[in-house]
């Protein structure tokens, strides 16, 4: 054995050894890519009028990561999941995540399987580079039918499963029903959490979409689930004029603008939370261009850190 290869062998041995020592703590928190991009939900009309053009000025902006709410007969605004990813690949831009939504109706039961419709969804998210479904809504029907939530919620883990045999992971997205919606002694939200694997299941946590309801405080949640919510919609919020955006009298602003307590929140979020990927949503803008208004939104979270 010639001594350049003992050399490597004696180096790797140490590396185990060393690692064999050190807290998993600091090996997990290496793994964390921590991602910081934009919903593009926040420029939604003008994605609708000339898609190409606004992820242009959105680039030009320095921004490098979207998630997108737009998908459409497998179609990404139009475009088919090659055709989307090359577009931003030419713009320098990645999408780690994008909303979908899943309904009960993607379980064929005759099967005991995903319809093809499902599948193909999770087979285009792999394709464009997504790293993560979310689905960001949870049927009327099935919010008070304790027998179909609960089929619903063993869904979640079966899809958790599907995504991770693409590489990539499942996740729900809140909006305001989830806590005010009981069920049982506690609410829809807490039922979610509690039958769901975290393994299978991550949250998407909606800072601003509880603004005004009871059991909606972002804080309260980090602490109450720690390590729960991989990501986070960062949203800041101002009392609307009329019902706003939940219909609880709040709208959203420029980040650091609001009422919302937002450095807090973020750095809970990223201490306890377990949240690495943050994603800019604002979704009113007071007057404003909405390109303007998330590219504002980005350089103060820079500012920040993220």
């Amino acid at each position: 054995m010639d001594s350049s290869r003992r050399n490597f062998i004696k180096n790797s041995a140490l590396v185990v050894a060393g690692a064999a020592i050190m807290p998993n703590a600091l090996f997990a928190e290496s793994k964390k890519l921590t991602r910081l991009g934009i919903q593009l939900y926040s420029v939604r009309d003008a994605m609708g009028k000339d898609p190409m053009g606004t992820l242009k000025k959105l680039s030009a902006g320095e921004v490098k990561h979207v998630e997108h709410a737009n998908y459409i007969n497998r179609k990404f605004y139009g475009y088919s999941a090659k055709e989307f990813k090359k577009i931003l690949n030419d713009l320098g831009m990645l999408m780690p995540s994008g909303h979908t939504v899943m309904t009960a109706k993607d379980w064929d039961a005759s099967k005991n399987d995903f319809t093809d419709k499902w599948k193909y969804t999770v087979e285009d998210a792999a394709e464009v580079g997504q790293r993560y479904v979310i689905s960001p809504w949870l049927d009327e029907s099935l919010r008070t039918d304790m027998d179909g939530l609960k089929r619903f919620m063993e869904q979640f883990n079966k899809c958790g499963e599907l995504c991770k045999s693409h590489g990539m992971k499942f996740g729900y997205h809140n909006h305001d029903f989830e806590f005010s919606t009981r069920v049982g002694d506690s609410n829809l939200f807490d039922y979610i959490l509690k039958n769901t694997d975290p393994e299978l299941v991550v949250q998407q946590l909606d800072t601003g979409n509880m603004a005004g309801v009871p059991g909606g405080d972002p804080l309260e949640l980090l602490a109450k689930y720690p390590g729960r919510f991989e990501l986070m919609h960062v949203k800041d919020e101002i009392k609307a004029t009329g019902n706003g955006e939940m219909g609880h009298g709040y709208e959203s602003t420029i980040i650091g603008q609001g009422i919302m307590p937002m450095k807090e929140i973020l750095k809970t979020a990223r201490k306890t939370g377990g949240t690495s990927q943050f994603i800019i949503e604002q979704e009113s803008y007071q007057g404003k261009d909405p390109v303007d208004c998330v590219i504002i939104d980005l350089q103060t979270m820079k500012k920040w850190g993220y």
